[in-house]
């Protein structure tokens, strides 16, 4: 296949072009150089190329930055997927379009409500999360109007090597490591009482993948490994690993307004039509991205 990856510089961009290239695809990867919430730039970097596939994952990401900025977030996820809709509507229009959204999108929910499925409701609890939702509703709309082939893959927590210090695995990795090395007796952590569906980032690329082959248009797909961890327990095994006299303390500044209390998806929709299930533990998960930030 012939794929086109927005955000391509990015953690799971990177992933995912390696992966693509395995496979035997054909990558065309852009970052930066293409604003995506300009269509003429969009246009001016997809033209010419003959895309089968385009992964849309270019996306202001963190949640804690999208309450100091969600005018931005709107403008680059919304606008951006936009722009990417509709240009390829229009130069390759018989390309998929796998559109990256967010298991953020469903917002605060109850013990009783998990595993979440595709067709819970949706209620976002923070700009982030909200500019996602409302991307996917002009991913709808696409399909809906003009029969865009456009499949939607909602990715719960992921994680591995390469991932930003701003996000919290590697986060804790980063300070566990800084305190180890000066010899700290604590670190800052925020709140690590909730617990999240965690999954590895090569299981995730490799997901977005076998959507692009097998699934279906104008369908909603988890990505999620189908577990719940408290990070309270991913602090604690990163502490084992890393330093374990290190204290872990608890600062109000790395509070968010507002927390998910607990999150686990299920796959079961997208095992049933593409095969997938995850496949990288946790602990590997971990451990690699420890070896990759110990070895900067």
């Amino acid at each position: 296949m012939r794929a086109f990856i927005t955000g391509g510089g990015g953690f799971v961009g990177d992933h995912l072009a390696r992966h693509l290239v395995s496979s035997g695809d054909e990558v065309t990867s852009v970052d930066k150089e293409c604003d995506v919430t300009s269509a003429s730039d969009v246009e001016r970097f997809l033209r010419g190329h003959g895309t089968d596939v385009i992964y849309h994952l270019a996306a202001l990401t963190h949640v804690g930055d999208s309450w100091n900025d969600p005018v931005g977030y709107t403008r680059v996820n919304v606008l951006g997927t936009k722009n990417v809709l509709d240009v390829s509507n229009e130069v390759c229009p018989e390309a998929v379009v796998v559109l990256v959204s967010s298991s953020d999108v469903y917002g605060v929910v109850k013990e009783s409500d998990l595993p979440l499925r595709e067709t819970f409701r949706t209620a976002p609890a923070n700009p982030y999360a909200s500019s996602k939702l409302e991307a996917e509703h002009f991913a709808h709309e696409a399909w809906r109007a003009r029969g865009q082939r456009v499949i939607i893959a909602r990715p719960f927590n992921h994680l591995g090597p390469g991932q930003s210090t701003k996000f919290v695995v590697p986060a804790l990795v980063s300070r566990l490591l800084h305190a180890r090395d000066e010899g700290a007796p604590s670190i800052p952590v925020g709140d690590l009482s909730t617990r999240r569906d965690f999954s590895d980032v090569r299981d995730v690329v490799r997901a977005y993948r076998l959507l692009a082959v097998h699934g279906r248009a104008g369908e909603i797909y988890n990505i999620a490994s189908g577990v719940d961890t408290s990070l309270t327990d991913v602090a604690e095994l990163l502490r084992t690993q890393i330093a374990p006299d290190v204290r872990l303390v608890v600062d109000p500044a790395l509070l968010r307004p507002v927390e998910i209390p607990a999150m686990r998806g299920s796959f079961e929709k997208l095992h049933e039509e593409t095969g997938w299930e995850p496949s990288i533990p946790l602990i590997t998960s971990l451990r690699d991205v420890i070896n990759y930030l110990d070895g900067r």
